[in-house]
């Protein structure tokens, strides 16, 4: 949808759908510091997962969960 299309009658958008990208900061935020302290390859905070071969850091899904919610249509309030 458009903001024009989503606006009230004072023609602002009050709300976000999806959560907006700045929002990713935070996750790049949690990776530096998890670098800074250390935190890397097996030592990565929340252990890990093997899965088919495949390592799986619980970390990943936190990325797949705010790239989720950036296409989603719930509704972020704006502040």
């Amino acid at each position: 949808m458009t903001a024009e299309a989503l606006s009230g009658d004072d023609g602002k958008v009050k709300y976000f759908e999806g959560t907006p990208i700045p929002t990713s900061l935070l996750l790049v935020v949690l990776l530096f510091v998890a670098a800074m302290r250390g935190a890397l390859g097996d030592a990565l905070w929340f252990g890990h997962v093997v899965l088919g071969g495949f390592t799986l850091h619980p970390l990943v899904l936190a990325f797949a969960l705010s790239g989720s919610l950036m296409v989603s249509r719930i509704r972020f309030p704006k502040f």
